[in-house]
């Protein structure tokens, strides 16, 4: 059954041209996935399916009675209406009998009241939609219900916009961007949600994982064209990956036919045949095939830092609490150079605070931060830009420096990182006012590697960044040569890029030696109780083996991490020692000196770690 049929739509703002020329359909059954880059018009697409928008061409027509649940970024809910106002007010009449059975319930002297209420439930056969209702209020964490729009957080507003949503059971729902202030629990609770029901919907999402799971179908706004791929997004990558391959060899075709045509129209006489005009207009048309160029951009920074020393972060005996709630209690820890440490936990759990108290913007209540001398923080914050009125893209990032230095002594301008960053010359004279909000958040990140940290922190990077410019972001952090710290619900993100995760839970910071991926895996084959039977003894000649079953899964995740930081830091030891080999000044040979003696004895630390754990 079709929903929509979308046919030959365009959309504009002023003189920028968002899309043009779209024609697609969304059916029954569908779960459709849609990813392009920031800027070329996600969610203004998403506000012409839901009806808040209208295309400036083309039309798109809907079946007769659809019903459509829009989820904006922005929720639109009435401020002085409480979180269980407004979920009746969406006017869904299966609320309204449940609400009107509770009411029952509480009131215990009016049993005709209650009867009544009792047989509506039966009516509509109530009960299991009741126990859906609560499931949705506690995942999404909405337990006070007589709380006020106007005093929820962004995130709590979003969470009370999505479960409106869930409840009113459209027949079809927009998304934009569903995943954004849930924590990593709600976003898998939501992930099974939608892969067991019968739910279509047409969604923008940055969480790729969520984009594998839940969706059937994979729609890509890629320069202009629509692309569409009939399955997960695994399926969409490898298909993608041929599609450009296929573009590419048609390019190249292209231009030995080009060069080939060129030459004939430069030997080609004054007068003209009809046969040779006939040449010549093909020939405009090989031409711009053949000129046919991507707009991918890969960031590759090879940024001089300040060098780390010895020193970086140090925690000793670190404790904080707010209302008389623990946040965390005797935490004490050592970073190291190059580490890369994932932060999760459940909202509320004291990140942003663990982030505020490294960063010195918040006082501990117990214990102390000592920070190494050399350290040079980057602080990307949810909060992100505040610009002033009427500045132009280059002017916001100049305010925080001129350039980055890079090796061999080079320079790298504002105007060549923002480029690196997918902002042309001509968009980086354009007033800020007019970037969408992805690419809001790409100049913030601009404006703070431009100030040439060496310890980076990165607070929900990914939010309202689009798919290709995360993979851009990837790209740059793998390479990325200083410390690193990154709070994150995106579970694709944290396990590309981090080493081993602080979690916040219970009060406390534990560090897992994996990726988030792993820890979910941890937690799934948690050890049981001590009732369990013991396993009987190994025989004698399988000593090693007994000696790894004894080991807990969280050291035996060390030693594979240990494992792989020893390799990494012995080729780092070598490159340094064939350095010697070259022509340095007394000044390199002093600095690769220090490097080379604070490597080896980072290698000798984690190697006698390895011991301890293995012997």
């Amino acid at each position: 059954m079709n929903f929509i049929s979308v046919e030959h739509i365009a959309k504009s703002y002023g003189t920028l041209k968002l899309f043009e020329d779209l024609s697609f359909g969304i059916n029954q059954g569908q779960k459709i996935g849609l990813i392009a880059q920031n800027g070329s018009g996600k969610t203004s697409l998403l506000k012409l399916l839901a009806q808040v928008d209208h295309p400036d061409e083309g039309e798109i027509n809907f079946r007769n009675d659809i019903k459509i649940g829009f989820l904006s970024q922005e929720p639109d809910l009435a401020a002085n209406l409480s979180i269980e106002e407004s979920i009746l007010a969406s006017d869904n009449e299966m609320l309204e009998i449940i609400n009107q059975y509770e009411k029952a319930l509480e009131n215990t002297e009016d049993q005709e009241g209650y009867q009544k209420a009792f047989d509506a439930m039966e009516a509509k056969q109530a009960w299991d939609f009741e126990s859906q209702y609560q499931q949705i209020l506690s995942k999404l964490q909405l337990n006070d219900l007589q709380k006020k729009v106007k005093d929820l957080s962004g995130g709590q507003k979003k969470r009370l916009a999505l479960a409106i949503l869930l409840l009113d059971e459209p027949d079809l729902l927009i998304l934009d961007e569903p995943t954004n202030h849930l924590d990593l629990d709600m976003i898998e609770w939501l992930e099974g949600f939608f892969t067991t029901s019968k739910m279509s919907f047409f969604m923008v999402t940055h969480d790729r994982y969520f984009l594998d799971r839940v969706c059937n179908q994979i729609m890509e706004l890629d320069q202009g064209q629509l692309y569409t791929y009939k399955g997960n997004y695994a399926y969409y990558l490898e298909k993608r990956d041929e599609r450009l391959q296929q573009q590419e060899t048609e390019t190249d075709k292209a231009k030995q036919l080009f060069k080939k045509e060129l030459e004939w129209m430069r030997r080609q006489p004054k007068a003209r045949t009809t046969k040779s005009k006939s040449r010549i207009d093909d020939f405009a048309d090989i031409k711009k095939r053949a000129h046919q160029r991507r707009k991918d951009h890969e960031i590759q920074l090879e940024i001089n830092m300040n060098r780390l020393g010895t020193k970086v972060v140090e925690f000793h005996n670190v404790s904080k609490s707010f209302d008389n709630r623990r946040l965390f209690e005797n935490f004490d820890y050592n970073f190291i150079r190059g580490e890369r440490v994932g932060i999760i936990g459940k909202n509320g759990s004291g990140k942003s605070t663990f982030l505020n108290i490294l960063t010195g913007n918040l006082t501990p209540d117990t214990g102390k931060v000592v920070i190494g001398e050399t350290l040079q923080f980057g602080y990307y914050r949810q909060g992100g830009l505040e610009p002033k009125p009427g500045q132009k893209v280059i002017e916001v990032i100049q305010e925080f420096g001129d350039y980055i230095p890079l090796a061999k002594g080079r320079k790298l301008s504002a105007q060549q990182l923002l480029e690196r960053f997918l902002f042309d010359r001509k968009k980086q004279y354009d007033y800020v006012e007019k970037l969408s909000g992805g690419e809001l958040k790409r100049l913030y990140l601009c404006t703070v590697l431009i100030q040439n940290p060496n310890f980076l922190i990165l607070d929900e990077p990914t939010n309202d960044l689009d798919v290709v410019t995360i993979n851009v972001l990837e790209s740059f952090l793998m390479d990325f040569p200083g410390c690193l710290i990154v709070v994150s619900h995106d579970r694709y993100f944290m396990d590309k890029i981090v080493d081993h995760l602080f979690v916040f839970e219970n009060g406390q910071i534990s560090d897992f030696p994996g990726n988030y991926s792993d820890y979910r895996s941890y937690k799934a084959h948690k050890p049981k109780s001590k009732a369990e039977p013991k396993e009987a003894p190994a025989p004698k000649n399988e000593v090693s083996q007994t000696q790894e079953k004894k080991l807990s899964y969280l050291e035996q995740k060390e030693i594979k991490q240990l494992e792989k930081q020893i390799q990494n830091l012995e080729k780092e030891k070598e490159k340094l020692q064939q350095a010697f080999l070259e022509n340095l000044s007394a000044e390199d040979i002093k600095a690769n000196s220090i490097k080379l003696q604070d490597v080896e004895d980072e290698i000798e630390s984690k190697t006698e770690r390895w011991f301890e754990l293995v012997g």
